[in-house]
């Protein structure tokens, strides 16, 4: 059976929201419920540096705008901080909290178990070859956290 291109990229796109749709409908279940997949981009965005809302909006590939928003909303349910810089009492810096970081080993936790469920479904040395054969193709670059702003980007299209 021969699939074009376009079904190749979405029986990929629709893997990986098979995984994240079942990941969040888990968390849920271990009483994260609020948590959506942009909370785990932003929050890992944060721990690895973005610590104001210009910062993630640029590493995101949102606006300044969305990126506050998405700040609130994990500030609002305890997953960030907004504090003073030590060093600019005019800046306020973000930081993920503890109840943040147990979210993401939550989610890391989760995404194993998904993991293991495919391995018994496919077979372990299947999916060590599908895996591999998709870092051959899509290389060793380190993981970007702008898949929400890549998502709904604008090229200047007309709707």
């Amino acid at each position: 059976m021969s699939r074009s291109g376009a079904d190749l990229a979405l029986l990929l796109l629709e893997g990986f929201r098979s995984l994240v749709d079942a990941a969040v409908d888990e968390l849920a279940r271990r009483g994260y419920e609020d948590v959506r997949p942009v909370h785990d981009f932003a929050m890992r965005a944060i721990a690895a540096g973005a610590d104001n809302a210009s910062e993630l909006g640029r590493r995101m590939s949102v606006s300044k705008q969305a990126a506050a928003k998405t700040i609130a909303v994990l500030q609002e349910r305890g997953y960030v901080t907004r504090d003073t810089d030590p060093l600019d009492a005019r800046r306020k810096r973000i930081q993920v909290t503890d109840l943040g970081f147990d979210v993401l080993r939550q989610g890391e936790a989760v995404f194993d178990e998904l993991r293991d469920r495919w391995e018994r479904q496919i077979g372990a040395a299947e999916l060590e070859s599908l895996e591999a054969h998709l870092s051959a193709l899509v290389g060793t670059s380190a993981i970007r956290f702008d898949t929400p702003g890549w998502m709904a980007r604008d090229l200047g299209e007309p709707a």
